[in-house]
């Protein structure tokens, strides 16, 4: 009898392992890469005893140098899926300024990508005299060209183009200033990203001729990349997904779901590869995914190695995934993009955004249409008010230098940051985030982000509060014109603020009078001391 129920609760034992974990269509193989093992497993709940370290609830800001070979032509991100689309505006500018893309196509701008100008010391020591807290990079984008001299991508950064190790300048500059080195990785998508280029016009004297997407090694000799394989870049010795020729339809597609073509088990196990080998070498503190989730996930365990990898050999590190439930936000940090919730959460989050377009764009440029400082500072403030960190892209021209516009932003930011700082570093959620008209609206986030237009508007009668042991902050979102300030929070008898307050100190100014009703926490401010917003230290 003990025999029998000795082997039913082994089979039962036996049962329950296997029903734990998950099984992949396109399991990763670890031939050249392998895991670091250690306290993490690939699992979501082995991932979720990680904690999100506190020096990076602490950080609140950093800035993204979200810079490649798509910043050549200076027509914005996406261009080098775009410049395949018949009839785009990014379509008609290659055709015009460099070639139809049956004979000039993404593989041929690479060279030109020469970053001739790009100083990596000097423009780091920018970042964090305007209060940069880490600091990001690109590693790769859904171009698939990998910005540094990677051991299994010949189509990088030390062979074609600058001829530079690109990550390992970035990364010994993060290392000389202190800010920890971030890496996003996108290249993940490519597969799917790149199917326009395997088409063709379908009008005018080219019509029926393909792109450049089926190119393979052999159609190389004689050429420039002689002795490459198109193929490592565009990844397109596939059938096109459900669709294809809508071009919207890989949004739908982005989880590799509704008809999009799965990924090869060799396709996926070069990003991994790819993404361990950059980690391995410049140790990273933070890594970005552009992804719903994890890379690949569900489809495959690769996203989910990749991020014990990291774990097991640096445990203060974070990985960020979007569109994450509330369980996969224990085990990974949530990223929004353009947007934020209109709530404090719970687990640690960030937004990331951007002064202008992802990669470069001229007309953003020519047109006056960068995200002023103000903007940048009053959508820090709501961040870090419900618990988030803001991670910025300052957009850089192909040569590796930004213009005198984003130049004119990064003062101001500096301006504030220096005198206000104290304020957002460090600093924790209130009891409630903020107060006045945006705070009380009900705004959704579509899919990954994509509403920070619904935060444009904030006034002085919007105010967000966070806090420190000693010290509540209240920044009004501008200065009122008659300088009169009423925090209905703070009121007489607030149950979240009992002690009595008779004075606030106004960062940048000194010591100014208040007075409590049952209204609210009456201020009257002086002449403005910066250019954007007042902040209130209150002691606790």
């Amino acid at each position: 009898m003990r025999r029998f129920l000795f082997v039913f609760l082994f089979f039962c034992t036996t049962i329950r392992v296997l029903f734990a974990q998950e099984t992949y269509r396109v399991p990763v193989s670890e031939q050249h890469e392998q895991m670091q093992v250690g306290q993490f497993q690939p699992t979501w709940e082995s991932l979720k005893t990680h904690e999100t370290p506190e020096w990076f609830r602490d950080a609140k800001f950093g800035i993204w140098a979200h810079w490649g070979p798509q910043c050549v032509e200076g027509s914005g991100d996406w261009m080098a899926r775009s410049l395949y689309m018949e009839g785009s505006r990014e379509y008609k500018y290659h055709v015009e300024h460099y070639g139809h893309p049956s004979e000039v196509g993404f593989k041929d701008i690479l060279p030109l990508f020469k970053a001739e100008r790009w100083d990596p010391d000097k423009l780091v020591e920018r970042y964090k005299r305007c209060g940069a807290q880490y600091f990001f990079v690109l590693g790769n984008h859904h171009d698939n060209y990998d910005l540094w001299d990677s051991k299994y991508q010949p189509w990088n950064s030390a062979n074609i183009g600058p001829q530079k190790d690109i990550l390992d300048g970035w990364a010994k500059a993060a290392k000389k200033h202190g800010l920890p080195l971030g890496i996003s990785f996108h290249a993940d998508h490519s597969w799917i990203w790149y199917e326009p280029a395997q088409r063709y016009d379908l009008e005018g004297p080219k019509a029926g001729i393909y792109y450049d997407g089926n190119l393979t090694k052999e159609d190389g000799k004689g050429t420039w990349w002689d002795g490459l394989d198109p193929q490592m870049l565009y990844q397109q010795n596939h059938p096109m997904s459900k669709g294809s020729w809508d071009n919207g339809s890989i949004h739908g597609q982005w989880d590799w779901s509704h008809g999009a073509c799965p990924p090869s088990q060799e396709f996926v196990t070069n990003f991994y590869d790819r993404t361990l080998d950059a980690i391995n070498r410049y140790n990273p503190d933070l890594v970005y995914f552009d992804v719903t989730v994890l890379p690949f996930y569900p489809l495959s365990d690769a996203g989910l190695r990749i991020a014990a990898h990291l774990y097991n050999k640096n445990p203060r590190s974070v990985v960020f995934g979007k569109i994450l439930n509330e369980e996969q936000r224990k085990a990974i940090t949530w990223d929004v993009e353009r947007g934020a919730p209109n709530e404090i959460l719970p687990e640690p989050w960030q937004t990331c955004n951007c002064i202008g377009g992802w990669h470069y764009n001229s007309s953003i440029y020519e047109n006056g249409r960068y995200k002023s400082a103000a903007t940048v500072i009053r959508q820090l403030v709501d961040i870090v008010s419900k618990n988030g960190n803001l991670l910025l892209s300052i957009p850089l021209r192909a040569d590796g230098t930004y213009d005198e516009k984003e130049s004119a932003i990064l003062d101001d930011l500096e301006e504030w940051m220096t005198v206000n700082g104290e304020s957002i570093f460090g600093t924790r959620p209130w009891v409630r985030f903020g107060e006045g008209p945006v705070a009380e609206k009900d705004i959704n986030i579509n899919n990954q982000g994509f509403n920070d237009g619904q935060f444009a508007n904030m006034d002085y009668r919007d105010i967000r509060f966070n806090q420190t042991k000693k010290h509540l902050y209240v920044t009004a979102m501008s200065w009122p014109e008659d300088g009169k300030l009423v925090i209905k929070s703070l009121a007489k008898g607030s149950k979240d603020f009992k002690k009595h307050i008779s004075s606030a100190y106004l960062l940048g100014y000194g010591k100014i009078k208040a007075r409590q009703t049952s209204e609210g926490l009456e201020v009257q401010l002086p002449a403005p001391c910066n250019k954007v917003a007042p902040v209130l230290r209150i002691n606790k």
